[in-house]
């Protein structure tokens, strides 16, 4: 039988070389909505659940579940909860090192997790390979950002010995190019694997790779920072974002009856001011215990294991405080809005707030900034992961850890805690930053041959000169320099 022209006809006997470009575009959209509309299995939820209505924008009451489903949820997460606290202790006993590892771990972990997500088996299995592009993404940011941050402490630990500077050198300095090259070596990779029908899976896996390596990677590795600055830099906002999940979860638990956001249900009002009041309360004696452990104060200036010693930073010392000093210490506009609530005020009210005074280190002070941002922005980490969730109609990122879920519902709200924790420090608690070895190392390894040994000569004689080398050094260094000369 003849075909007519206008019917439609099967895929095997379509000849690609003749293909309608209209066509092509009408299956990619198709392809475009069946991927975005992915049917994610979700358990229905309980009839006792608090559900958003778009019709119903008055609080409601949460309904809670029987009690004996809650209990068993409780002990739960309560255990689930004490192993995460005892794993995380342990890495902060390890050191400095060990908790990078740590925080790359995490990231491995989340990424696998959103990975999984946009997954597609049956369309992979036409794609060898295609996943393996996807990791060498997180591969080149996880090393560009890591290498940025520690390159310093790099650079003093390779200084140690004679062969390790001549193997590292070449990275450090060429860095920044060979992370290009990786890029641009995943990016032509991705261009070659293109592959016909399979366009728009493959672009979509391509932009979310990139949005992952934004979202995810990028923010929580500024933690990688805060650790060598000083260990204290890393665990208290993290362990503030801790505190306030724990604290939040047990006032919702015992008190939560008015619902708090409509994208996640179960966060209440209740549990949102109770986890406020106490992480800030937590902050502030939370920093004094920790300012006695050097272990927790010094900055790592090298990648070692050992001991640390330094001088006390004043932001560890305690001071008498009057309430505008305290608000000139903070950021934001608390010194402005101090003088203005005085000037209103009647002046012997003014002046009993102005003779006002209390005992505190700066850094609790601080603290209590860190905790103001880990009960009230951060939690909008969890509300984002919510919506993102129920974008996609599934329950969890993944079920990695016992009554939480995966690991990226854990630590949703750390990603944003980890950038707010490094733009804090470097901008309101360093206030001059001395130049250290490992700043003195970067700027040497970019000066020529001729140069360094040049430099090396003069900080000799320098050392000669101040008595910190002796004398019978001097003639080595002249050799050195005749050689110099001559060559």
């Amino acid at each position: 039988m003849r075909r007519k022209p206008n019917s439609k006809h099967n895929t095997a006997d379509h000849d690609p070389s003749t293909s309608n470009p209209d066509d092509e575009q009408n299956d990619s959209a198709k392809m475009l909505r069946s991927y975005l509309n992915k049917d994610f299995a979700q358990p229905k939820p309980s009839k006792s659940s608090f559900t958003e209505t778009e019709d119903d924008d008055q609080p409601k009451v949460v309904k809670k579940d029987d009690p004996a489903t809650r209990m068993r949820s409780f002990r739960t997460r309560t255990l689930s909860t004490i192993v995460l606290i005892g794993v995380f202790f342990f890495f902060l006993w390890a050191g400095h090192v060990p908790c990078l590892f740590l925080v790359l771990g995490l990231q491995i972990l989340m990424v696998r997790e959103a990975f999984e997500l946009a997954r597609r088996k049956d369309a992979e299995r036409k794609l060898p390979g295609f996943r393996a592009q996807q990791w060498l993404f997180f591969f080149v940011a996880t090393f560009y950002l890591y290498l940025r941050f520690i390159n310093k402490n790099l650079l003093v630990e390779l200084s140690t010995t004679r062969l390790m500077p001549k193997l590292f050198a070449w990275l450090l300095k060429r860095h920044m190019l060979i992370c290009y090259s990786l890029y641009l070596a995943g990016f032509v990779m991705f261009v070659l694997s293109l592959k016909r029908g399979m366009y728009v899976y493959q672009f979509g896996q391509y932009a979310w790779t990139h949005m992952i390596i934004l979202i995810v990677i990028m923010p929580t590795s500024f933690f990688v920072s805060n650790i060598f600055e000083g260990m204290i830099w890393y665990v208290l906002p993290s362990l503030l974002i801790i505190v306030n999940d724990i604290t939040a979860y047990l006032a919702g638990f015992f008190f939560g009856r008015t619902p708090l956001i409509k994208l996640s249900p179960k966060k209440t009002w209740e549990g949102f001011i109770g986890g406020f009041v106490l992480t800030v309360t937590f902050s502030f004696f939370a920093a004094k215990f920790m300012s006695q452990f050097k272990w927790l104060t010094c900055p790592r200036r090298d990648l070692s294991l050992g001991r640390l010693h330094c001088p006390a930073d004043p932001i560890f010392r305690e001071r008498s405080w009057s309430l505008m000093e305290a608000a000139e210490e903070l950021p934001g506009p608390l010194e402005e809005v101090l003088g203005l609530m005085q000037a209103a005020l009647p002046r012997h009210l003014a002046q009993k707030i102005s003779d006002v005074r209390f005992t505190a280190m700066p850094v609790q002070l601080h603290a209590m900034m860190f905790a103001i941002f880990a009960s009230v922005i951060a939690p909008f980490g969890g509300f984002f992961a919510s919506g993102f969730k129920r974008a996609f109609k599934m329950k969890d990122f993944g079920d990695t850890i016992p009554g939480h879920g995966g690991i990226t519902d854990r630590f949703d709200c750390q990603v944003l805690m980890a950038m707010y924790a490094y733009i804090y420090y470097w901008n309101y608690v360093v206030k001059e930053e001395p130049m250290g070895v490992g700043e003195v190392l970067s700027s040497a390894v970019r000066l020529r041959d001729a140069e360094q040994l040049q430099l090396f000569l003069q900080l000799g004689n320098l050392l000669v000169q101040n008595g910190v080398l002796p004398g019978s050094v001097s003639g080595t260094l002249e050799e050195l320099n005749n050689m110099t000369i001559h060559a």
